[in-house]
């Protein structure tokens, strides 16, 4: 019976997740490492935002072969929903005019974003491709911690998409400060809990 709260919270993050990338976009005070380097893609090629998010996601996905991660349904859903919804969101919103609408826009957005991880997370169906390269990369590699991994990979993201013209600004370094503690706080309120059968189980695994 829990797949009746998991599938409907899946979407909904996922679609909420495309709507607060697009508020950050039309902030245009900066946008997260990996839409930086969506944005610059974006910016090059001429394609919208919505289809390069879905288009690096699978090569993205096919580097979890080597390192033997399995997707679940909701990183394939991941894959597909959320570049849509980003696209559709930047067709309906405004562009952001005045600073005061530039900052709503990023403060609504990173709060959104972290509203919308949790959500999708917390749905357990499967973490989205880019996320899954990061935890494959600390199960490949457990003497690196995940800290390492994760700013490496942000990082080298961050620079490409700079260099090809994407949005680098103080939004960047604002998401960088508050999506962790977001995440932390919406998270574990959002989670839906494991048939008891299910916990007891992945207890005694531990």
């Amino acid at each position: 019976m829990d797949l009746f709260r998991r599938l409907p919270q899946l979407f909904v993050g996922l679609f909420l997740y495309g709507v607060s990338m697009a508020l950050m976009i039309q902030s245009d005070l900066g946008l997260n490492p990996w839409d930086v380097f969506h944005q610059g893609l974006s910016e090059v090629t001429g394609v919208s935002f919505g289809w390069i998010v879905l288009l690096t996601g699978i090569p993205v996905l096919l580097l979890w072969i080597p390192l033997r991660q399995r997707p679940g349904f909701g990183t394939v859903a991941n894959l597909v929903v959320v570049g849509f919804a980003a696209d559709a969101a930047l067709a309906m919103l405004p562009e952001g005019g005045s600073i005061p609408a530039r900052v709503g826009y990023l403060v609504g957005g990173m709060l959104l974003n972290g509203f919308a991880t949790g959500l999708y997370i917390g749905s357990r169906m499967g973490p989205g491709p880019r996320d899954g390269l990061m935890t494959g990369l600390a199960a490949r590699f457990p003497r690196i911690s995940l800290r390492i991994i994760r700013t490496g990979i942000e990082l080298s993201v961050l620079g490409a998409g700079f260099l090809l013209g994407g949005t680098v600004g103080i939004g960047t370094i604002a998401y960088a400060v508050a999506i962790g503690p977001l995440v932390h706080l919406f998270l574990p309120k959002l989670t839906v809990p494991l048939p008891r059968s299910r916990d007891l189980e992945s207890t005694t695994v531990r």
